[in-house]
C-alpha cells in the first residue's frame, strides 16, 4: 500500500553485498533485555509526561497564571523531547545509543530537581520544559532505535511490548505524583521524581551495541594493532634520547668539574631524559586519541548530514514526506486530553467519580492492551501493518471529535477507553518508518517523525488553553485539532494513490512517443 525504502537513493548497496554473520542476540537473548530497557524508559519518560496534568493543576494554584501560559510548561517538556530527535540522531551516529542515553538520564534528572526550586512559571520553562525535555529526548530515541535494531521477525510485537511502558507509566506516575503532591507538596514531589529519573542511566547502560562479525571487522582489528605498533615505534626509548647528543653535550661543558659533580650532573640529566620520554609518550597518546575522536565525530556528522541534506536525503521519499506532514497534527490530539482532562472533569463537576478511577488512568490501562493487540495483529502474515495503522488513526480522530459531546462520567470513560486503544498505533510508528526508509536510516528518519510529533505536542496544549481562555470551553479545541488531524490522515491515505498514477502517466507518455 505504501512506498518502501526504494525511494531512498541506493547509497548503501555496497554494504548490502557484504556477507555478515547474523548476531545470535537478534530476535532473542539480549534483545529481550533491550525490550525491558525500552519499557522502563517509556515508564519514566512518556508515562511521567502523560501524568503532568496533576502538576499542571498545582502550578495553576501556585503561580495564578492563565491556563494557556501554564500549559506551555508541559507542552515544552513533551515537545522538546520529540523535537530534538534529528539532533539526537547526530549524537547516536557519533557516540552510540548507550552513551547518549546515559547522558540524557543525568540531564533529565537535573531538570526535575532544579524545577523543585521554581519561583515562577518562566523558571519552569527553562528547568523543566527545556532541560528535562532535552534529557528525555536523549533517552527516548535510543530506546526506540535499539529495539528496531535487535528485532527482525517480531518487530511490531517487540515495539508494542516496549511502548506499553507509556500506559503503565501513565497509570503509575499519575498515582505516584498525586500521592507525593498530597503528602509532600509539588516541589518535593518533583525532587523525588528527579531522583527516580536517575534510573534512566541504568536503562541506557543496558543498551549494548549490536555487532556483526565480518571480514571488514577483522581488517579493522588488524589495522588497530598495526596503529598501536606504529605508535610504539614512534615513541623513542630513554637510551635513544640520551644517545642523541643530550648527555654528551652536557658532559663536554662540565669537563672542568670534579668527579662527584659530574656524577650528580649525570643523574640529573638522566632524570630529565626520563621526564622527556614520559612527556613524549603522553603527547603521542593524546594525539592518537584526538585523531580517533575526530574521525568518529566526522564520520557521524557525514552520515547525519547526508541523511537530511545529501544525495541520500530522506525527503526524496514522497511517502515519508507525507508521513511527516501527518505527524505534525497527530500527536496533539493524543496529548491534549491528558493535559486538560483534569480541568474538564472539574468543569463538569465529576471530580468525585474521577477521584475513584481517573479518566487518564482509563486511557493509560487500555492504551497498554491497544499497543500489544495492534502489534500482535500487525505481525500476522495475512495482515498489513499499514492497514492496521490507518484504521487505528481513523478510530482515534473519531473519538477526539466525539469527546466534547460527552458530559457524563460514563460517556467520558467509554470515549477515553477508545482513545487509549486506538492510540496503540504509536507502537507501529517505528515499524512503518523502518518499512519506508530501511534499518540504516531508521534513527534519522524516526528522529524527524518524532520531531514533527514534538511540534504538535508543543503547540497543541497551549492552543487548547488559549481557546478556553477565549470561549471558556474546551469543545472548540478538540474540534479544531480533530479536523487538522483528519486532514493529515487523508493526505497520508491518498499519497499511495498519487504514486500509483505517476508510473501509469509516464508509461502512457513513453508509449505515445
Amino acid at each position: 500500500m505504501y512506498s518502501s525504502r526504494e525511494d531512498i537513493q541506493e547509497d548503501d548497496s555496497n554494504d548490502n553485498k557484504k556477507t555478515l554473520k547474523p548476531n545470535s542476540n537478534i530476535d532473542g537473548g539480549w534483545a529481550w533485555m533491550i525490550v525491558l530497557s525500552s519499557f522502563l524508559v517509556h515508564i519514566l519518560i512518556m508515562g511521567s509526561q502523560m501524568a503532568l496534568g496533576i502538576l499542571n493543576m498545582e502550578w495553576l494554584e501556585e503561580f495564578s497564571q492563565s491556563r494557556g501560559l501554564t500549559a506551555w510548561v508541559s507542552s515544552l517538556s513533551m515537545g522538546i523531547t520529540l523535537i530534538v530527535g534529528p539532533f539526537i540522531g547526530l549524537f547516536i551516529n557519533t557516540c552510540g545509543c548507550r552513551k547518549t542515553a546515559i547522558i540524557g538520564g543525568i540531564v533529565n534528572a537535573t531538570g526535575w530537581i532544579l524545577s523543585a526550586y521554581a519561583s515562577n512559571v518562566h523558571y519552569l520553562f527553562i528547568t523543566f520544559g527545556v532541560t528535562a525535555g532535552l534529557g528525555s529526548g536523549m533517552v527516548y530515541l535510543p530506546a526506540v532505535v535499539m529495539v528496531g535494531q535487535y528485532f527482525q521477525k517480531k518487530r511490531a510485537l517487540a515495539q508494542g511490548l516496549s511502548t506499553t511502558g507509556t500506559g503503565f507509566g501513565t497509570f503509575l506516575m499519575t498515582v505516584l505524583l498525586k500521592y507525593l503532591c498530597m503528602e509532600f507538596g509539588w516541589r518535593n514531589a518533583m525532587f523525588i521524581q528527579g531522583a527516580i529519573s536517575l534510573n534512566l542511566c541504568v536503562c541506557g547502560a543496558l543498551m549494548r551495541p549490536l555487532s556483526y562479525q565480518d571480514e571488514a571487522n577483522e581488517k579493522v582489528t588488524e589495522r588497530n594493532s598495526s596503529e598501536d605498533n606504529y605508535v610504539k615505534a614512534l615513541s623513542p626509548p630513554a637510551e635513544t634520547i640520551k644517545s642523541n647528543g643530550v648527555l654528551n653535550e652536557e658532559l663536554e661543558k662540565k669537563e672542568g668539574l670534579t668527579n662527584d659533580e659530574v656524577f650528580d650532573t649525570v643523574q640529573t640529566i638522566e632524570s630529565k631524559g626520563k621526564i622527556r620520554h614520559t612527556k613524549n609518550i603522553y603527547a603521542l597518546c593524546i594525539l592518537k586519541t584526538m585523531s580517533r575522536l575526530t574521525l568518529i565525530i566526522r564520520k557521524g556528522f557525514v552520515t547525519w548530514y547526508s541523511s537530511y541534506f545529501g544525495a541520500a536525503s530522506l525527503f526524496t521519499n514522497r511517502m515519508f514526506v507525507a508521513f511527516v506532514f501527518w505527524a505534525l497534527f497527530a500527536y496533539s490530539s493524543f496529548v491534549i486530553p491528558f493535559i486538560h482532562l483534569p480541568e474538564i472533569v472539574k468543569q463538569y463537576n465529576l471530580s468525585m467519580q474521577n477521584d475513584i478511577f481517573p479518566l487518564t488512568s482509563i486511557v493509560a490501562i487500555v492504551h497498554i492492551f491497544g499497543k500489544v493487540t495492534l502489534g500482535f495483529i500487525s505481525d500476522l502474515p495475512c495482515i498489513s501493518v499499514w492497514n492496521v495503522f490507518m484504521t487505528a488513526n481513523f478510530s482515534l480522530v473519531a473519538c477526539i471529535l466525539i469527546l466534547p459531546l460527552m458530559h457524563t462520567y460514563a460517556g467520558l470513560a467509554v470515549v477515553c477507553a477508545l482513545i487509549g486503544f486506538s492510540s496503540g498505533y504509536f507502537s507501529l510508528m517505528p515499524v512503518v518508518t523502518e518499512d519506508l526508509v530501511g534499518t540504516k536510516h531508521l534513527a534519522n528518519a524516526y528522529g524527524i517523525i518524532i520531531c514533527a510529533n514534538g511540534i504538535s505536542a508543543l503547540l497543541g496544549p497551549p492552543f487548547a488553553g488559549w481557546i478556553y481562555d477565549i470561549t471558556q470551553k474546551y469543545d472548540f479545541s478538540f474540534y479544531i485539532c480533530g479536523m487538522l488531524y483528519l486532514v493529515g490522515i487523508i493526505f497520508l491515505l491518498i499519497q499511495p494513490c498519487i504514486q500509483k498514477k505517476e508510473p501509469r502517466e509516464k508509461h502512457t507518455e513513453n508509449a505515445q512517443v
